[in-house]
């Protein structure tokens, strides 16, 4: 029933664009970025038990990388433009990471959280460099090396981008997969269920939750990047405190516990905010009651209305 579920879901996905409903496709291209930075941020709290109040952070250094090499520096290739994503993050998170992880529970979150917004007031204030509250414009990128020139803007987005987005998080999916069933994912499960424990036979907690911690910034830079296309712009607020407020959400919604839970928490949110802000402009209040609901009566959240016994991570 769950393979038959799962193979509906991606049918539906491959198809969509093809239905004649592009309002819909380009809806899908945020929950395509978000699914590859949750898949990482879901590594740091729901594996190794770390809650980031600030992982908005590298989602706004994956969207400014993209700006600054399509505006600044023009280049166009997509590919290229991932990896320097990756390597941003990657390059942040360590001096962040050796400071952050020494701590953990609140200490943790409001640490991350402290260098989010001292990102976000950089990102405010520095005009000249980074556009300050206009942001920068993010130019079309090339996909595979191809520019396609002749399609508009809707057409690029809900075709070459659509798949290329998707065949990202599919890809994002997978070495996920891998890394959170691998021994050291077993080691930072160990952590999160008792790091005092998992130290004594020899686990270096530290490192582990620093390695974490990186691997997170990577998925969170490359989801950035892909989330400024649609946009064709990187803004300050996506660093802001309220944007990792809506990925802790997400994560929460959808079920930190089980490794496509932050997928269907990223999907729910993003089709659901859009239904609510189009009825009403109250739709933070909204929101608040869903996840207060979900906290007290679905602890493990839509995922877990599926199987509430078993977690998958």
């Amino acid at each position: 029933m769950r393979r038959l579920a799962l193979a509906a879901a991606i049918a539906l996905v491959l198809l969509l664009p093809l239905a004649g409903r592009p309002y819909y496709a380009t809806l899908m291209l945020p929950f395509f970025a978000y699914g590859v930075a949750l898949l990482g941020f879901n590594l740091l709290f729901g594996v190794t038990g770390l809650l980031s109040f600030g992982h908005a952070l590298f989602v706004a250094l994956g969207a400014y990388t993209a700006a600054v090499m399509t505006s600044k520096l023009s280049v166009l290739g997509f590919e290229l433009i991932l990896l320097a994503a990756g390597v941003v993050g990657l390059v942040v998170a360590v001096p962040v990471g050796i400071l952050c992880v020494r701590y953990v529970r609140i200490y943790f979150g409001m640490l991350t959280l402290a260098f989010g917004m001292l990102f976000y007031s950089f990102l405010y204030k520095f005009y000249a460099l980074t556009g300050g509250d206009e942001g920068m414009r993010v130019l079309r990128p090339r996909l595979a090396g191809q520019a396609f020139a002749t399609l508009g803007k809707v057409e690029f987005l809900t075709g070459p981008f659509y798949y290329y987005a998707l065949a990202v998080l599919a890809m994002a999916a997978l070495v996920m997969w891998r890394i959170v069933h691998s021994p050291f994912g077993l080691c930072l499960r160990s952590i999160r269920e008792n790091p005092e424990k998992a130290e004594y036979v020899g686990v270096s907690v530290r490192r582990y939750r620093f390695a974490a911690f990186c691997v997170a910034a990577v998925f969170g830079s490359v989801g950035g990047a892909l989330l400024a296309v649609p946009t064709g712009l990187a803004d300050p607020l996506l660093a802001y405190w309220t944007h990792s407020g809506n990925l802790v959400f997400m994560v929460i919604l959808g079920g930190f516990a089980h490794f496509f839970g932050p997928l269907v928490g990223a999907f729910v949110f993003i089709f659901l905010q859009d239904q609510v802000m189009s009825v009403t402009t109250y739709w933070r209040f909204v929101f608040g009651a869903i996840l207060a609901v979900v906290v007290i009566f679905f602890p493990r959240g839509l995922m877990g209305l599926l199987d509430p016994r078993r977690a998958a991570l």
